[in-house]
């Protein structure tokens, strides 16, 4: 029975013939890995997220997270499948060896990953946050925190947050007014207040570990005088195990529109003038250090809006097969014979739709996660080099564009089921609601984009945007040699030269100091690009999936279109790589246009979102 969570098929293709992951093997990094090996996490993976955390995912939307007189607590289904979420090592599978790790790809995580999210993303937020806070540990704890707190973060044996935003700060971290005081020996008094924490307080763990942003009393004002600091919510005692409570008190939790199951919590620390923390690096690198978790976690809600428009639309191509509504318009008038919704035209180019975006936004998360699995593996320092700036540029991309997506992508689910979308009878009405946040989280989808133009495109001189450039244009080549993908490739090719021409635009008004008007379009910029590069992977898919599919109709010998059709009828693998060829061929003939128009308007003068005067906006009148 096919998986109501993810394509594995559409992962495999990605994973094993698109970006060839099986060359990282090649790689001293990953030599101690096979093609087997991969195939096993798959296979586990997928069948962990469909037995354990899939069935408790209704309970964590209807039950929720509680917060009754400062302890919160999860819904009771989901301790077992975080138990076993720990035992089998899905939290630091993707480290290092030495870190206790498993060694293995980013890439293949990220697979693993967005079956999680799909299964139930409430539950997995709280895996996902331990280990970026582990990471931080590892990356820039010294020996004696790594041996305190490093394995217990990477086992789940404790749990872990993230600490940045507050009442008055909010995405403005330069604003924070968390105060940390020095002890005489070493140490730290916090007192401050954070907001909108995920998993800052529950019941799964003994202990969670808070990485908090503070700012060191007489330290400067603004972003340089910020550091951070581990705060346990227990402190350890001598033998390094929990111990006293560290005054740090869960306020409350956020009564939200999704991810219920996901306690959002008000954090106080040191309202009784009893919170202590140990400061994580150096003096002032609070923001360097923490952006390591903050990239991280843009990349997993990339992951996390992925799955659940792939789930969205699993389930709305299943209700789709199933549903007998209407007739035949084709013989209208001629048969009252009632048939499944998916034969009507608007409701297959809605699926469509919704295919040829997932599966593009698949790829451009996955290939980022290639990516940082290439700048850990390759010797050649060109080309660490390169891949690692691929992952800096397509960070705000993975994280705005998909959740962007995402969000449209579940609405075009609910609109298959009709009314019933709409009901509770379904699940596509929740995921709607898990979704939204992706947009808002990590930095809202504004700031992303403000990252991307004013930041990521003048990166290493502009060579960071000029490598990808280079990328797509080899693709392009690539597909111009097979005759029946020329137009595909010169649609390609348009959209990456009007993405060049927006670019240079930007570039001159940002040049000449039009900055303010260059940011008032710095989110339609982004959509430019994430449209690029995903016309360019499903250019690079075509060109495989052609290939794959001739080679399927040769060796069964099917010469005529009758005879392919068949094939494509009743072989697996034909319906596959046809679905992927037709897959390319609406995105970039039928979506990918629509970029030149979104570009025209871009190059438009009209200031009007900064003339408007706010007044003017509606609703408050003088006399």
């Amino acid at each position: 029975m096919a998986s109501l969570l993810v394509d594995k098929r559409d992962i495999e293709f990605l994973l094993y013939e698109q970006f060839e992951m099986l060359k990282l093997t090649e790689k001293p990094l990953f030599s101690h890995l096979s093609k087997s090996e991969f195939d096993m996490v798959l296979e586990q993976g997928l069948r962990f997220a469909e037995n354990e955390l899939a069935p408790v995912n209704q309970d964590g939307d209807r039950i929720g997270a509680k917060w009754d007189n400062g302890k919160v607590t999860v819904p009771p289904s989901f301790h077992r499948p975080i138990k076993l979420f720990a035992e089998q090592g899905w939290v630091s599978c993707a480290d290092d060896l030495e870190a206790g790790g498993q060694g293995l790809p980013m890439a293949l995580f990220t697979a693993v990953n967005e079956m999680f999210h799909a299964a139930n993303t409430a539950l997995n937020l709280y895996t996902g946050l331990v280990h970026g806070a582990g990471k931080l540990i590892e990356l820039f704890g010294t020996d004696s925190q790594k041996e305190r707190y490093l394995e217990r973060l990477y086992t789940y044996q404790w749990s872990g947050s993230m600490c940045l935003t507050e009442p008055g700060a909010g995405s403005d971290l330069a604003q924070i007014t968390t105060k940390a005081v020095k002890m005489p020996d070493g140490r730290y008094k916090i007192s401050g207040q954070k907001i909108f924490i995920t998993a800052g307080d529950h019941d799964l763990t003994d202990n969670i570990i808070h990485p908090v942003l503070a700012r060191i009393e007489g330290d400067p004002e603004g972003i340089r005088g910020i550091s951070i600091f581990i705060v346990p919510k227990y402190r350890l005692d001598d033998k390094g195990e929990t111990g006293e409570f560290n005054d740090v008190v869960c306020a409350g939790i956020e009564h939200k529109m999704g991810i219920k199951g996901s306690a959002t919590c008000q954090l106080s620390f040191g309202d009784n003038s009893d919170c202590i923390g140990e400061l994580l690096g150096n003096p002032g690198q609070g923001i360097m250090i923490m952006f390591h978790m903050m990239n991280e976690e843009r990349l997993n809600v990339g992951v996390q809006s992925l799955a659940l428009s792939s789930t969205s639309y699993l389930h709305a191509l299943k209700y789709a097969r199933e549903r007998l509504q209407g007739t035949d318009i084709r013989q209208k008038g001629q048969s009252t014979k009632l048939m499944p919704i998916i034969g009507h035209p608007d409701i297959r180019r809605g699926l469509l739709w919704m295919k040829s975006y997932i599966e593009g936004i698949r790829a451009l998360n996955y290939y980022t996660a290639l990516c940082i699995d290439l700048r850990n593996a390759e010797e050649d320092e060109a080309l660490k080099k390169a891949a690692g700036v691929l992952v800096e540029f397509l960070t705000p991309v993975c994280k705005a564009y998909s959740s962007d997506m995402a969000w449209r992508i579940c609405s075009e689910a609910i609109q298959v089921f009709g009314g019933y979308g709409y009901c509770g009878d379904y699940p596509v009405e929740q995921f709607a609601r898990d979704t939204k946040i992706t947009s808002l989280y990590e930095g809202t989808n504004g700031i992303q984009a403000i990252d991307l133009l004013h930041r990521k495109m003048s990166m290493d001189k502009g060579r960071a945007f000029a490598y990808l450039i280079s990328r797509i244009e080899e693709t392009i080549t690539e597909a111009s040699k097979d005759s029946e993908l020329v137009s595909l490739a010169e649609a390609v090719r348009k959209a990456k030269d009007t993405l060049l021409g927006t670019a240079d635009h930007f570039k001159s008004m940002i040049g000449i100091g039009k900055i303010p008007e260059a940011f008032t379009n710095a989110v339609p910029f982004l959509d430019i690009m994430g449209d690029t590069i995903l016309g360019w992977m499903h250019l690079w898919q075509v060109t495989i999936a052609q290939k794959k599919l001739k080679s399927l109709f040769s060796a069964k010998g099917t010469g005529t279109p009758e005879e392919q059709g068949a094939l494509i009828s009743e072989n697996a693998e034909a319906a596959f790589y046809s679905g992927k060829i037709h897959s390319a061929r609406f995105f970039i003939n039928k979506i990918l246009p629509i970029q030149e128009g979104k570009a025209a308007a871009l190059r438009n003068s009209d200031t009007s979102p900064l003339e408007i005067h706010d007044l003017a906006f509606g609703q408050e009148h003088k006399q």
